[in-house]
């Protein structure tokens, strides 16, 4: 079915995969934890979202909805940056799912699966968590530490012009951040703030240009150790921002939305951990109010374990 030109900027940013977690609306306790320089995480993660599409009442489409399968391979490696601890890691998801509503009264649906864009992270600790060999680290306690970060999506997933829905955004995208973390015997509290900035899409579908503002985020968490890998966090956050603008045209799509979540860390072994997560739409304004479950196996290994 084809949709006017009026139409496709709001409706091409609202139905993207993009909508779904892996942007702003990510939940992350634990985003700048400390660990040994030399140690290797691999993290197998399977991402299952659903739920509904918010769009502009002008928009001449309803009852929206999608559901997504996100799985997700990860590898980080923790280092020593000037004597600090740091880490950084690469993402690659793959995504299969669908996008479906009612346009005009008729029923529109479109499935897609493949690889999204891959994602790069950097991140250093620059007060409170100094890298330590094994030896050290074994007595370390946490008090209050101060970590910056920068998250680079790179524009590698599979996209196509001639289709409004895509996996991959055709674009670069950044997000510096700076996580601020508090441990008073087993609780944690945990707040992050950054910014995500993207360069402009020059082949958008109909041969557009589309550009999009950045989007301010803001995270908490606060945790409960039972013992060490062994945790329960509550999580919460809030993103504003990504009004897009497609030739010029400013689309009506500004986000003022927020998640609630709750995540569980449940150690294996030594060498092994499984984390379980669920997060709800709190408040969407614009874009996708949905449920997520996450499940995520994480191997360790090296430096000394």
């Amino acid at each position: 079915m084809r949709i006017p030109k009026p139409w496709l900027g709001a409706v091409a940013a609202l139905c993207s995969f993009g909508a779904f977690p892996l942007g702003a609306q990510e939940l992350e306790p634990g985003a700048y934890s400390v660990s040994p320089p030399g140690v290797n995480f691999l993290v197998l993660t399977n991402n299952f979202s659903g739920g509904d599409l918010t769009f502009d009442p002008a928009l001449p489409v309803e009852d929206a909805s999608a559901t997504i399968n996100t799985t997700i391979v990860a590898y980080v490696r923790s280092l020593s940056v000037f004597g600090r601890s740091a880490n950084v890691g690469i993402i690659a998801p793959y995504s299969v799912g669908n996008v479906e509503g009612l346009y005009l009264g008729e029923h529109t649906e479109v499935h897609r699966s493949g690889f999204r864009d891959p994602v790069l992270r950097f991140a250093v600790n620059l007060h409170g968590a100094p890298a330590m060999d094994l030896k050290t680290f074994a007595s370390y306690r946490q008090r209050t530490n101060v970590g910056l970060s920068l998250v680079t999506v790179l524009p590698l997933g599979e996209y196509d012009p001639t289709k409004l829905i895509n996996l991959g955004s055709n674009r670069w995208a950044f997000k510096p951040e700076i996580g601020l973390s508090r441990a008073i015997r087993r609780w944690t509290v945990e707040f992050y703030g950054g910014v995500w900035l993207f360069t402009d899409n020059e082949d958008f579908y109909g041969g557009k240009t589309r550009e999009q503002d950045p989007i301010g985020s803001a995270q908490a968490h606060i945790l409960y150790t039972f013992e060490p890998r062994l945790w329960v966090a509550f999580d919460a956050n809030y993103y504003r921002g990504g009004r897009t603008t497609v030739d010029s045209r400013e689309n009506l799509d500004l986000q003022k939305n927020s998640r609630l979540g709750l995540t569980f860390s449940l150690p294996l072994s030594p060498r092994q951990s499984l984390k379980l997560a669920y997060s709800t739409g709190a408040r969407t304004s614009i874009g996708a109010d949905f449920q997520a479950l996450v499940v995520a196996y994480q191997y360790l290994w090296g430096g000394g374990l």
